[in-house]
C-alpha cells in the first residue's frame, strides 16, 4: 500500500484517485466582481487557479504528511486529535478547489496541461466533505478515529489478546479449526463492528460530497479517476474479470477438495463454499500459507522455503529491506537516501501503539521517502518488502514533475510497480543473492509446485479486490442499505470468492470494516488492477531481458536496460492518459488479464486434470 503525498484524511491512508476525463463540468463563470455581475472566466484566470491551487495543495501536503506519519507510528489522543485537524484543513482547501477547478472544465480554448490539472483537481478527492460548516472536521474526525482504532484493534488467540500483525501471522500458521474460528470471529467482532456506526456517518458525508462537485455518489467520482467515463471503468474491470475467473474456479475447486481431505466433511463440505478462516488469511485473500495443505505429491515440496532461508543466512528486517533495495541497485536506480534508513518504521516498537498495515510514504515529494512495517523475518514479508520499496522508487521517479502529476498514472499503477520486482523472486533470483544453493534450485518437474505457490496468493487475491470496491460502489450508490451492510458483504464474498463465514453472521457485525483498507478510506480496485497489470510489466521485462524460458521462472534481477525502460514509465507520474504510460513500458494500451493467463497457463492444465470429475463452482 503507498501512503502518498497528498493526504485527504490525514491518518486515513486515503489516496489521491486519477483524474476525471469524462465528467460534465457546469458552465465557465468567474467569480461574483464587486458590481454583482458575473463575469466570464478566461484562460488566463483558468491557468492562474490552476498554478495558485498547485502551489497551495505542495505547501500543505507536507505538514499533512509529517503529522500523519507521526499518528501512524505513535497512536494517542494527542496526535489523533492533530491528524484530524490536519486532514480537516486539507479537505477543505481540496474541496474548495475542486468546486473552483469544475468551473473552468468546459471553458474553450484550454491547454491540454491545464485542463488535466482540473479534471485532477476536481476528482481527485478520495473523500470529499460537505461545504457546510463543520463537516470537514467532522469527516476528518471519524477518519482518524476507525484508523487509530483499527491500529489499536486485537482479536483473541486461546483467550488471550493478540494483535493485528500478530494475528495475521498465526491465521497463516495455525492448523486447529476451532482456534482459526476463535481468532477469525474475535477479529471482526472486535474490531469491525465497532466501527459500523462511525463508517456509515462518514459515508454520508462523502457521498454528500461528492454530490455537491456533480458526481452521483463517492463511488461514481472513484471509478472516474481512470481517463474515462465510470461506466466504462465498471465494465473494464468486469471484463477482466471474466479473463482470469476460469483460472480462479480451477484453483477454487482443487483447493476445496485438498481442505476437505485434510480436514474432513464436517468442517469443509466436498461442494459449496470454502470456510473462509481455513485459507491461512484473516480476510482468505490471499491462501499462499496454507500451500504446504495443497501441495501436489513429488512436484508440491519446490525444495525450499524463502522465509527458512532468510534465517538461515542471519537476516533481521533490516538487512531484508537493504535486499530489497539491492534488487533495484541492480537494475540501474540509485541508492536510498541515508533519511530512509533514519526515519522509516521497519520492525513494530515496542514502547507504543502504531499502525502496522504496510505502506510506503512520500513526506517531501522530493527525497524524503520512507516505508512503515513491523517487518517479520519470512518470506510473506520479505516479498512485501519488494512491493513498498517500489512505491518508493515511483515516487522518486516523478519527483521532478509539477506536484498534480505526481502521482502514478493511474493507482493500480502504483501498486504494481513493486508486485512486477517482487515476480523476480524465483529460485535464480535466491541463487543470485546468495540465498539458495545453486544445487538447490529446483528443476523443470517442480514447475507445477512453483506456480501453484504463485497461484494461491496472486489468483486466490483477485475476486477479493474487485469485491471490496463493489461493496463500497453499492453502499455509495444507496443499492445497499445501512441495515444490510453484513448481508451484501457475505453475498458478494459468496459470489465472486466462493466462501463463507465460519460462523453465522447478523446486522450487528461489520465484517467489511475489520479489513484495514474500508475505515482507513482506501480505494481498493487498484489491488485487482495491480494483480493484472503486473504480469502485463513482468512480461514486457522479460522480454525486453531477453528472456526465453518458462515466464515464471524469469528474473531480470541486474538488467540496466529494463530499469532504463521501467524508470522511463515512472517519470511520467500522472502526467499523461494511463494508456500512454502503459504503452511506454508494454507496447500495449489496453489493460487485460491475458498475460496472467499466460504465465499459468502450465497450472490451469494441471488443476483441470487434478479436478476432473469433481464438482466446480459453488
Amino acid at each position: 500500500m503507498i501512503r502518498p503525498h497528498v493526504s485527504v484524511l490525514a491518518l486515513a491512508g486515503a489516496l489521491v484517485a486519477a483524474p476525471s476525463m469524462a465528467q460534465t463540468a457546469p458552465s465557465a463563470t468567474a467569480a461574483i466582481p464587486a458590481s454583482g455581475v458575473t463575469a466570464p472566466a478566461t484562460v488566463a484566470q483558468a491557468d492562474a487557479f490552476v498554478k495558485r491551487a498547485e502551489d497551495e495543495q505542495a505547501a500543505m501536503s507536507i505538514d499533512g504528511a509529517r503529522i500523519a506519519w507521526v499518528n501512524a507510528t505513535y497512536i494517542t489522543d494527542d496526535t489523533d486529535a492533530l491528524a484530524a485537524a490536519a486532514g480537516a484543513k486539507q479537505i477543505t482547501l481540496q474541496v474548495n478547489q475542486a468546486l473552483e477547478a469544475a468551473k473552468y472544465q468546459a471553458l474553450p480554448g484550454l491547454s491540454v496541461d491545464t485542463k488535466r490539472k482540473l479534471d485532477l483537481l476536481r476528482g481527485g478527492i478520495t473523500t470529499p466533505a460537505p461545504t457546510r460548516p463543520g463537516a470537514a472536521d467532522e469527516l476528518s474526525t471519524l477518519g482518524t478515529k476507525m484508523s487509530s482504532a483499527y491500529g489499536k484493534g486485537k482479536g483473541t488467540l486461546d483467550g488471550k489478546p493478540i494483535n493485528g500483525s500478530d494475528i495475521e501471522a498465526a491465521m497463516g500458521t495455525v492448523r486447529d479449526p476451532a482456534k482459526l474460528q476463535e481468532m477469525w470471529t474475535s477479529w471482526n467482532d472486535n474490531v469491525g463492528a465497532p466501527l459500523r456506526p462511525d463508517y456509515q456517518k462518514s459515508m454520508a458525508l462523502a457521498n454528500e460530497g461528492a454530490r455537491e462537485l456533480g458526481f452521483a455518489d463517492m463511488g461514481a467520482m472513484w471509478r472516474s479517476g481512470y481517463d474515462m467515463s465510470p461506466e466504462q471503468f465498471a465494465q473494464l474491470t468486469d471484463r477482466i474479470w471474466k479473463e482470469v475467473e476460469p483460472l480462479y474456479t480451477s484453483l477454487h475447486t482443487y483447493v476445496r477438495w485438498k481442505l476437505n481431505a485434510k480436514y474432513g466433511d464436517a468442517v469443509q463440505p466436498r461442494t459449496g463454499p470454502i470456510r473462509s478462516d481455513l485459507l491461512g488469511n484473516m480476510w482468505a485473500q490471499e491462501w499462499g500459507n496454507i500451500y504446504d495443505i495443497v501441495a501436489p505429491a513429488g512436484s508440491g515440496s519446490i525444495g525450499y522455503d524463502t522465509g527458512e532461508l532468510l534465517k538461515a543466512k542471519g537476516y533481521d528486517p533490516v538487512r531484508m529491506v537493504k535486499q530489497g533495495e539491492a534488487f533495484y541497485s541492480s537494475i540501474g536506480f540509485a541508492p536510498l537516501p541515508e533519511t530512509f534508513w533514519q526515519r522509516s518504521q521497519i520492525v513494530k516498537p515496542a514502547d507504543r501503539e502504531v499502525i502496522c498495515h504496510a505502506s510506503a510514504w512520500d513526506i517531501d515529494n522530493l527525497n524524503d521517502v520512507r516505508i512503515k512495517m513491523c517487518t517479520k523475518v519470512n518470506a510473506d514479508d520479505f516479498v512485501t518488502i519488494h512491493h513498498e520499496l517500489g512505491h518508493n522508487y515511483y515516487q522518486r521517479a516523478y519527483n521532478q514533475q509539477p506536484f498534480l502529476y505526481k502521482n502514478g498514472a493511474n493507482d493500480g499503477f502504483h501498486e504494481a510497480i513493486g508486485d512486477t520486482i517482487a515476480l523476480s523472486i524465483t529460485p535464480e533470483y535466491l541463487v543470485q543473492i546468495n540465498l539458495l544453493d545453486r544445487s538447490a534450485v529446483p528443476g523443470p518437474d517442480k514447475d507445477i509446485g512453483l506456480l501453484l505457490r504463485q497461484a494461491m496468493d496472486k489468483v486466490a487475491f483477485l475476486p477479493f479486490g474487485l469485491l471490496v470496491d463493489k461493496w463500497r460502489w453499492g453502499v455509495s450508490s444507496g443499492e445497499i442499505k445501512p441495515g444490510e451492510y453484513q448481508g451484501a458483504w457475505d453475498r458478494l464474498r459468496l459470489q465472486y470468492q466462493g466462501i463463507k463465514p465460519p460462523v453465522a453472521r447478523d446486522e450487528t457485525r461489520f465484517d467489511a470494516g475489520a479489513k484495514y483498507h474500508i475505515p482507513a478510506g482506501t480505494p481498493y480496485m487498484r489491488y485487482f488492477l495491480a494483480r493484472v497489470l503486473q504480469f502485463q510489466f513482468y512480461q514486457a521485462a522479460c522480454k525486453q531481458a531477453g528472456w526465453t524460458g518458462p515466464l515464471h521462472r524469469c528474473s531480470f534481477y541486474g538488467n540496466k536496460q529494463v530499469g532504463e525502460k521501467l524508470n522511463a514509465m515512472l517519470a511520467m507520474g500522472q502526467s499523461k492518459p494511463w494508456p500512454d504510460a502503459l504503452q511506454v513500458f508494454t507496447g500495449s494500451r489496453q489493460m487485460s488479464g491475458k498475460a496472467m493467463v499466460a504465465y499459468f497457463a502450465p497450472l490451469k492444465t494441471w488443476l483441470d486434470k487434478q479436478n476432473k470429475g469433481k464438482p466446480s463452482g459453488w
